[in-house]
């Protein structure tokens, strides 16, 4: 089952989950901002997509502006931030079985589909 990490406030987001939908293939919409993600979620994200926590974070948001950019982090703290700022994660970020991907640009979605 194909599941996809969104927020619907998120123009990139949205394209992600018209692609799915688009696509014909049975999914599952996550909105994580309301229902929080946890440390294990995360933990199996980071495997399923093969990059590091640093990786996951929106380097685009006011947060990670003023209260990240320039610090050093350990990958745990960085999980920390992320669940407490979920805003901060990567979106949408789409999960088959096996794999991961980032789905901006939408394309690189198309490779769970098969």
């Amino acid at each position: 089952m194909i599941r996809i990490y969104h927020n619907p406030s998120c123009k990139k987001s949205r394209a992600g989950l018209q692609y799915l939908q688009d696509s014909g293939v049975a999914f599952t919409i996550v909105e994580y901002l309301k229902n929080p993600l946890t440390e294990k979620d995360i933990s199996t994200l980071l495997v399923k997509l093969n990059v590091t926590p640093p990786d996951l974070l929106r380097t685009q948001e006011d947060y990670y502006k003023k209260q990240l950019k320039g610090k050093k982090f350990e990958d745990h703290e960085l999980i920390n931030i992320i669940l407490q700022n979920p805003k901060l994660l990567q979106r949408p970020i789409v999960e088959g079985k096996y794999k991961a991907v980032f789905g901006d640009p939408v394309e690189n979605i198309t490779p769970l589909l098969k």
